[in-house]
């Protein structure tokens, strides 16, 4: 394979590519419930040639190749997009409720780019390609929901590759950085906290039990956990995102409701925290006279690139894209003094990662000093059209050297 060659191609695909991902982009949709974006994106594929099949609840799955034997290599490519309301100055704008803050609209885009580019070089695949569109990353529900539907069967996945876009990062527009062999994102859980007491006026407490009281000690002592029973190299974030209690100044409400989120970079850490956290949380309110319930809801594994693999995709991106665009993120923190090479940022290709060996791909897609200022999940997101055509060069190049090496 020519990875110049294949660049190339891309590149002359450019205003295709991008065609795509404004429409996407037009028509954000939530989870799993993407009508118009499944629609367009099966659309799109049908009209290439592939016969596109439904995968879990939302997901679509594409293979290319097999004319040859070998073994399979997987690409992924999320398509659901986040609740909020663009702010964003585009020529292109949401029409509906939701944005695109996190990208989705262009790894989407970029994998339709890597399916056109695979297809016109089908008959040079050592093996298969399988091209996963997965929906509702965003609540870390859909890489696990198509992987009990069986994308990772018939035909048996051996590899799995992801990107991601970066906005708003001091880098080079259309660099690439291959993480390192490890972990380079957290375990994540959502939780909610429902506190019971007792209603009762305000000026009559003793009558109650004041459950605005307990659930503030639960808050403070929660902290305590990361301060005082976890090690020094424990890396954990525990944060309560809201409290919602009573209607009324002067009245003791029955109820109060919190959630919030952990993040951490190891199995046995996030089990620890869960546990401590029911513990606690029930403990305090028992010693008040009141009841807490801990309930966890989605979330995702840590994601763990595997080394060999991480090694062969930086020597990929090196001959696709030269040195100076090509990095593994190793370098990327010793060029910059870091300290390390982990993202604080959750990702749920990491169910993927637990089951074949898998990689993280990043792509810088806006650099502030040309105006894209924002970063991911922020309403006035901007990313940068052009690195829509190396993107999909990426996707195709890394899966068909992967199964050329390992034919």
């Amino acid at each position: 394979m020519n990875g110049e060659q294949l660049l190339k191609e891309a590149l002359g695909y450019e205003n295709e590519i991008t065609e795509r991902r404004h429409y996407l982009h037009r028509h954000a949709e939530l989870g799993f419930d993407l009508t118009e974006t499944v629609a367009f994106v099966k659309s799109e594929l049908t009209a290439m040639g592939y016969e596109p099949k439904d995968c879990g609840k939302s997901g679509v799955v594409v293979t290319v190749g097999g004319k040859k034997p070998g073994k399979v290599f997987l690409i992924r490519g999320d398509m659901d997009a986040l609740p909020m309301k663009e702010e964003a100055d585009v020529d292109f704008p949401s029409e509906t409720e939701y944005m695109h803050a996190c990208g989705h609209d262009m790894h989407a885009s970029m994998l339709l780019g890597a399916a056109k580019l695979l297809k016109d070089h089908e008959d040079e695949i050592e093996g298969t390609v399988k091209l996963m569109f997965q929906p509702a990353e965003e609540i870390f529900a859909g890489a696990n929901d198509m992987i009990e539907a069986g994308v990772l069967q018939n035909p048996d996945v051996d590899a799995a590759l992801m990107i991601h876009v970066m906005a708003g990062v001091p880098f080079p527009t259309g660099s690439v950085i291959v993480s390192d062999g490890g972990i380079s994102a957290p375990g994540a859980d959502y939780f909610d906290i429902r506190v019971q007491g007792k209603g009762c006026h305000g000026s009559m407490p003793n009558t109650g039990v004041d459950p605005v009281t307990v659930a503030a000690h639960i808050v403070t002592a929660l902290q305590e956990i990361h301060a005082r029973e976890l090690a020094l190299v424990d890396e954990a974030v525990l944060t309560i995102g809201t409290i919602h209690a009573g209607q009324a100044a002067n009245v003791i409400p029955d109820v109060v409701t919190m959630s919030g989120t952990i993040r951490t970079y190891d199995e046995e850490v996030r089990a620890f925290l869960k546990q401590r956290m029911k513990e606690i949380a029930e403990g305090i309110a028992l010693s008040f006279r009141a009841t807490a319930e801990v309930s966890f809801g989605k979330g995702c594994p840590v994601l763990n690139n595997n080394p060999d693999l991480s090694a062969a995709t930086a020597g990929y991106m090196r001959e696709l894209l030269g040195p100076t665009k090509a990095f593994t993120a190793g370098q990327i923190v010793a060029m910059s003094g870091g300290s390390g090479n982990k993202s604080a940022g959750s990702e749920d290709f990491a169910y993927v990662s637990q089951k074949v060996p898998s990689i993280m791909l990043a792509l810088a897609a806006g650099e502030p000093s040309k105006g894209y200022c924002y970063p991911q999940h922020h309403p006035m997101v901007k990313f940068d059209d052009s690195v829509l055509a190396q993107g999909s060069a990426v996707y195709a190049y890394a899966a068909m050297r992967w199964l050329e090496e390992h034919k």
